[in-house]
């Protein structure tokens, strides 16, 4: 890293990656979302970091905290294809995935798609879906593309999920297969707003009378720009020991008492990749031990399993997560 020496003694530090371009698109992402969304910026934020990191996000929260209209005005700040799919307990997995039809007119199956192809796919309340429909996303999620009937279909680059579910409410619902939870590069907790937050998105509301809030966010970033985005992301600069670091968070939870249920070697990529790009989009082609802190509870809260004891002592996963960080000594 090349650094000068300025006149009043700090030091100023110049990029071996031009990172201009990827700043000026994600300030212009959150002023769009900025003029409908009040608060938020951790959930902001994580988004757009999965979407440079080319991950899936889990969104989670109680009802009316905005989570599916952030992920639906985020999804149109972007010049891609968006679907959106409600789960519900009757969904069949051709109901995402699609299904061949026989045409009469010339004798044969043609495959129609399903709403899975599209660059966006918002999936609400993904947890109302009972387990063969969660089983039909295993491989999108993970490999881009479907098998159907012998022939792979490939998903058009970006191919992102964001999907919604609600921790409070258990009644006809699904508990997500842990094979699925761990395809999700993020699973980002969605808190109320505060006091103030709230009196804005009121007064939000109320200027806006009868203009649609999707209508005022404009498309600012298209496929291409993304998947350049996505491949400078990958150049960042992540120095030996910072690897190191990465890889002790993640062994930590395989030998932790407090855990019947660690995370494996892909959540140590994804804290790896999501670093990155949280570095780039905070104007360094460097990560920091703060990014990798920071990325870290995002990526591992819903890898891992708490054993049946600490579980009924009201221990959570994401206080052991935060233990785990605490005790693994910086790099320096």
């Amino acid at each position: 890293m090349e650094h000068t020496e300025e006149e009043n003694g700090s030091i100023s530090f110049n990029n071996r990656i031009d990172l201009t371009g990827l700043e000026a698109a994600v300030t212009k992402i959150k002023n769009e979302l900025g003029k409908v969304i009040v608060g938020q910026h951790d959930m902001l934020e994580m988004l757009i970091v999965s979407i440079l990191a080319d991950g899936h996000s889990l969104i989670e929260g109680v009802p009316g905290v905005a989570k599916t209209i952030t992920a639906k005005l985020l999804a149109k700040t972007l010049k891609v294809d968006f679907s959106r799919v409600q789960f519900t307990p009757d969904l069949m997995p051709s109901d995402i995935l699609g299904t061949s039809i026989f045409n009469v007119k010339n004798s044969e199956f043609e495959f129609k798609k399903g709403p899975i192809f599209s660059n966006i796919v918002l999936i609400d309340e993904i947890n109302r879906a009972p387990a063969k429909t969660q089983a039909a996303l295993f491989e999108v999620m993970e490999e881009r593309q479907i098998t159907i009937d012998g022939n792979r279909y490939a998903m058009a680059p970006p191919f992102l999920v964001f999907a919604t579910q609600n921790p409070v409410e258990l009644e006809g619902t699904y508990a997500l297969p842990e094979a699925q939870l761990d395809r999700f590069l993020f699973k980002i907790n969605v808190p109320y707003p505060s006091l103030e937050e709230e009196i804005k998105i009121l007064e939000n509301e109320h200027q806006r009378e009868n203009v649609q809030a999707l209508d005022v966010v404009e498309p600012v970033l298209s496929a291409t720009e993304i998947a350049h985005f996505q491949q400078t992301i990958k150049k960042i600069v992540i120095e030996p020991n910072l690897l190191k670091y990465i890889a002790a968070i993640t062994e930590n939870t395989r030998s932790n008492a407090n855990l019947f249920l660690g995370a494996s070697p892909r959540a140590s990529l994804a804290i790896m990749n999501a670093s990155k790009a949280l570095a780039a989009i905070s104007g360094r082609d460097f990560v920091t031990p703060d990014d990798i802190k920071k990325i870290a509870p995002s990526v591992l809260n819903h890898r891992i399993i708490l054993t049946p004891e600490r579980e009924m002592e009201g221990i959570t996963a994401s206080k052991v997560v935060s233990q785990i960080i605490e005790t693994i000594e910086i790099p320096r």
